[in-house]
């Protein structure tokens, strides 16, 4: 069966068609400008040229777009209703459209997506799959904060999380990898990319995570600020003279690791300008690696009994340099690192475990898959075996 995976932003479409039967990826691309000179006219347009990519001349892959038997959406907030990926009508595009001020940068085009799709492909299921969702297991106790209680139930200020199908993904994997059964085993899931979030996962559900409200709380990242004390906000924007929308723009978009070395958000860029003696790249890596193992800390004392630690996304996948940092000393946790293999070990070695002999604690490398799981989910909705949140068989466990 072939899948469409559609990943819409406000001006762009990331797409990928997938042989769901081998969980294969068939082709993939991306149409970028959209609405800007040089680009399509709007995401209807943009989906039609995919679509015509996929079925004619050298980039032809398919003969009919009759082959594509149903689309995945990837939607990046479901706010708390939604606990798992559903097949799209019009009440499910209302409540998308409810909770579209928890992410008006994501949600919006996502919706537009999905309605263009629909035109496109008249007839076509199409299912819709939330970073949110994998998080809704989260105790009241962890998701609430500590505000007037009204803003949760008048304005749904919460915790909720995001790289779900990450987290999901690397969950399951784990399980199989350890051979412990998915509803026993504890997990401390570090997706570290440019993008950041953390998981704590007991009895195979996630029970904490580092991202928030929005995808602003939580790690340092590649442009991210993570968290710091709420006053600043106010602070520089009667500093600078700004707004708190401007502000808020410069702890997502100019602060992280390009905020602390004023020109690199990518690791690799950082480690070689710390070779050369830059002691502010130095400084964001470091920090950067003192906060991962500040959350490895707070979770395990959630967890009480951890399993692993596992390592996933593009820099946690790659980057030894991190991944040794973020777990040093901390053998009185149980947690022992076989440095060398760590060392030697990137995502093209497929799952690892990196522990040292012995090493209560295990360390895994596990590269994600998210379009995997996303394809997984829109498979089990059309084959009807998706009743329960996450409760049916992965072909990836």
């Amino acid at each position: 069966m072939l899948i469409l995976v559609l990943n819409c932003g406000s001006s762009s479409v990331k797409y990928a068609l997938y042989d769901s039967h081998h969980l294969k990826e068939v082709a993939k691309g991306n149409e970028e400008r959209i609405g800007l000179d040089g680009g399509c006219v709007n995401h209807k347009e943009a989906i039609a040229v995919i679509i015509h990519s996929l079925t004619h001349g050298d980039t032809k892959v398919i003969n009919d777009i009759q082959e594509i038997k149903a689309v995945g959406h990837r939607v990046v907030h479901g706010g708390d209703k939604f606990n798992k990926s559903v097949l799209v009508n019009e009440e499910v595009l209302n409540t998308i459209r409810e909770v579209a001020d928890l992410a008006p940068l994501h949600n919006p085009p996502n919706i537009v997506g999905i309605e263009s799709a629909m035109e496109v492909l008249p007839g076509v299921p199409q299912i819709a799959v939330f970073d949110t969702a994998f998080h809704q297991t989260i105790p009241q106790v962890a998701f609430t904060y500590p505000v007037p209680y009204d803003w949760y139930t008048n304005f749904g200020v919460r915790k909720y999380g995001f790289h779900g199908t990450s987290h999901l993904y690397v969950t399951k994997r784990a399980a199989k990898f350890l051979g412990i059964p998915k509803d026993q085993i504890n997990l401390i899931t570090l997706h570290i990319g440019n993008g950041v979030s953390f998981s704590a996962i007991r009895s195979g559900v996630c029970i904490d995570t580092s991202m928030g409200l929005t995808p602003l709380e939580g790690a340092m990242m590649g442009t991210r600020s993570g968290d710091i004390d709420p006053a600043i906000v106010g602070f520089m924007a009667e500093k600078l003279g700004a707004s708190c929308k401007d502000i808020i723009n410069i702890l997502n978009k100019k602060s992280g690791h390009l905020g602390v070395t004023g020109q690199f958000t990518d690791r690799r860029d950082i480690f070689t300008a710390m070779e050369q003696g830059n002691d502010r790249a130095k400084l964001s890596l470091e920090m950067e690696i003192y906060r991962i193992k500040k959350y490895i800390g707070s979770y395990s004392a959630v967890l009480g009994r951890v399993d692993a630690l596992v390592f996933t996304a593009g820099v946690g996948e790659n980057n030894a340099f991190i991944r040794e940092g973020a777990v040093a000393n901390l053998e009185n946790m149980g947690i022992k690192l076989d440095v060398e293999k760590n060392s030697n070990t990137r995502s093209s070695a497929g799952e690892t475990d990196l522990s040292a002999a012995g090493s209560p604690v295990k360390v895994l490398m596990i590269p994600t898959n998210e379009e995997g799981v996303l394809v997984e989910d829109v498979v089990a909705i059309l084959e009807n075996r998706y009743d329960v949140h996450y409760n049916y068989h992965y072909s990836f466990e």
